[in-house]
Parts: C-alpha cells; sequence; structure tokens
C-alpha cells in the first residue's frame, strides 16, 4: 500500500483503563441520558439545544464557554435541556486544513493520533465532570467511537458521511440518540433510509470483530440545508419542508419520529448571525402545527466565546478556527428568548 505504518495505537479499551470514568461522570451520564431520551420518545416537552463551536480546538477556552452555559442552563431548566457540542473531528470537503482535536491537539503543530485521542477523552471527562453537562460529537471515524462511547450524549452524522454503510450500521449499535444529517444534495430519502437502516439490528465488521446490533431507535433526523447543482445554497428549516419532513416519516415504519434543525451550514449560508432568526421561524412554524410541534425536538447552534472565525496563529481566545459562530452575548439572549417562546 502507499502508506507508511508509523505506530500501533491502542484500542479502546486500553485508553479507558488508563482514563476512567470517576463515579461522579459516570453518574451524570447515566442521568442525562435518560432525560434525553425522554425528551426523543416524547415523554418530556424539552426543548434540545445542542450548542457550541464548531469545532473544538482549545480545551480551555472549550471549558470556559461551557462553564458559562450552566447558570443559564439554571434558570432554563423548565423548558430546555441544553447537549453542548464539543466536536473533536472537523469533516474537511477536501481533506486539506484542521481536522480537529483528534488529529492536532495542538492546532500550530503536526497531526498526533494517540495524544489527540486523549486529549479528546480527557476535554470530555473534564467537561461532565465540571458542568454536569453530558456533550455531543460528530462520528466523524466510526471505528473512533468507542474511545468516548461511555461519556458522550449525543452523536452526530455529517452530510457527507449519511450514506457511508459503516456509519449507518455503527449507528445502529450506538445507546444515544444518533441524527443524521440530510446529504448536500438535500434529498431526503437518503437521510430516512440512514435512519431506516440504523433503526434496525445488524451484522457486520467493526475493529476487527464480527458484531451484531441491536438497532437504535433513537436515531433522527437533522436539517442542515443543502447545495443545488451551482452550487447555491438552499434552506429546508421552512414549514413546508417540515411538513414534507413529516410526511417522509409517515410513510416508514420508524421509532420515535424527531427532527434537529441545524441552523447554520446551508441554512444560513455560513451566517452565524442567521441563527436567532431561523430558529424563530421555525417555533412559529411550530406554534402554527401540532404535527410539526411534535417532530421538531431543536436545534444545532454554532456558537462560541467570539463571533465570527479566525486564522489559525491569529490566537484569539475563544474564537472558532474553522466556520464562524455567534458569539456569547448573543448566544446567552438567544436562549433566554427562546425560553421565552416556549
Amino acid at each position: 500500500m502507499n502508506m507508511q505504518f508509523e505506530k500501533r495505537l491502542a484500542i479502546p479499551a486500553e485508553v479507558k483503563e488508563q482514563y476512567p470514568l470517576s463515579g461522579k461522570v459516570g453518574k451524570i451520564v447515566e442521568e442525562q441520558r435518560a432525560e434525553l431520551r425522554a425528551v426523543f420518545e416524547g415523554r418530556s416537552n424539552k426543548l434540545l439545544l445542542i450548542l457550541g463551536p464548531c469545532s473544538a480546538d482549545n480545551e480551555e477556552a472549550v471549558i470556559d464557554y461551557m462553564n458559562r452555559l450552566v447558570p443559564v442552563q439554571e434558570k432554563v431548566k423548565d423548558k430546555i435541556m441544553m447537549v453542548p457540542r464539543i466536536y473533536t473531528n472537523k469533516p474537511r470537503t477536501t481533506g486539506e486544513g484542521y481536522k480537529g482535536m483528534l488529529h492536532q491537539p495542538d492546532p500550530s503543530q503536526k497531526p498526533d493520533l494517540y495524544k489527540g485521542i486523549v486529549a479528546c477523552r480527557h476535554m470530555h471527562m473534564r467537561a461532565v465532570e465540571e458542568t454536569g453537562f453530558i456533550f455531543a460529537d460528530e462520528m466523524l471515524y466510526p471505528e473512533n467511537y468507542q474511545y468516548l462511547d461511555d461519556v458522550l450524549g449525543y452523536v452526530a452524522v455529517g452530510a457527507r458521511s449519511v450514506e457511508d454503510q459503516q456509519h449507518r450500521l455503527t449507528a445502529s449499535g450506538i445507546e444515544v440518540p444518533v441524527g443524521m444529517k440530510n446529504p448536500t444534495s438535500g434529498d431526503y430519502a437518503v437521510m430516512m433510509n440512514a435512519i431506516l437502516a440504523a433503526q434496525h439490528p445488524h451484522t457486520f465488521i467493526y475493529r476487527g470483530w464480527e458484531v451484531h446490533s441491536e438497532g437504535n431507535e433513537h436515531c433522527h433526523a437533522i436539517l442542515r440545508g443543502s447545495t443545488d447543482k451551482h452550487g447555491v445554497n438552499q434552506q429546508n428549516y421552512h414549514y413546508e419542508d417540515l411538513v414534507r419532513l413529516c410526511d417522509a416519516y409517515d410513510k416508514r415504519e420508524l421509532k420515535n419520529p424527531a427532527v434537529i434543525i441545524d441552523t447554520n451550514h446551508s441554512n444560513s449560508n455560513k451566517n452565524p448571525f442567521e441563527q436567532p432568526r431561523i430558529i424563530m421561524d421555525v417555533l412559529n412554524s411550530c406554534r402554527h402545527s401540532d404535527r410539526v410541534a411534535r417532530l421538531v425536538k431543536g436545534f444545532m447552534i454554532e456558537s462560541y466565546i467570539e463571533d465570527g472565525c479566525q486564522k489559525i496563529g491569529e490566537g484569539i481566545y475563544g474564537k472558532s478556527i474553522t466556520d464562524p459562530c455567534l458569539g456569547w452575548e448573543k448566544t446567552e439572549r438567544l436562549i433566554y428568548d427562546i425560553a421565552e417562546k416556549l
């Protein structure tokens, strides 16, 4: 093969043995996962906010941001459940650029995957310990999921991964809710087929083992907008889009029908300041239709300490080095505005 095998990486069991969960963290994860399942099963009417940086590039800034959410969550706890984003893998359309903490624990240094694995696990555990939240991450590499499977609360499968068989089969064996994004083409059928596959049991190869999954009844849709044949972004959060998704669910025998609206990416044309308007638009749709209201479980929001984004090396604390984000002051105001509308 045209590659160099540099070093053997520790398997997930070895990393977990070296960096085990504390009893406190394990209890938080168990309790918060149960509350999250209740939302997707319709036993809780709380709205989910899956919010945080586009990519978790700096542990101190990420933990700072997460701690700022704690008192806000306390004030809105009767209406909103936050599952903050700690995204340690960054998909790249062309394969170029910063690929996330897994690859580069220090964005200014060369890749070191073992250090990245440890850094990701440490940051997730620290965040749970300090804040009491459970966190979301994107499953960019299915074979790496076990490094974090005991600490994560929510998993997203991206627009470019949703058609991949291994992502679908691995999602069928995950114990927490998995959101399947619509592909960049916007084709609902691809997303719905992924959900159908993930909700059923399978036998397949995973990390060198023949495994059998039981199916994930909390797998659901994420609408993130699309790109047409001319490269123009198209939105899919409008009322008509949500009704069409209701119809798509009705045509399939799927458990726990649900959708999370991704308010950035193609839905906002990557303008993070459009996110509050998009959320209010969807909440208006929910008030107009009980059917839509039952389907919409929450929103995915890209947010950090500072507005916008920066280039690697600029050194602005709490500012995204990938996609632009909504800053803290605007985020805090948005959360309270959402709570008032519920």
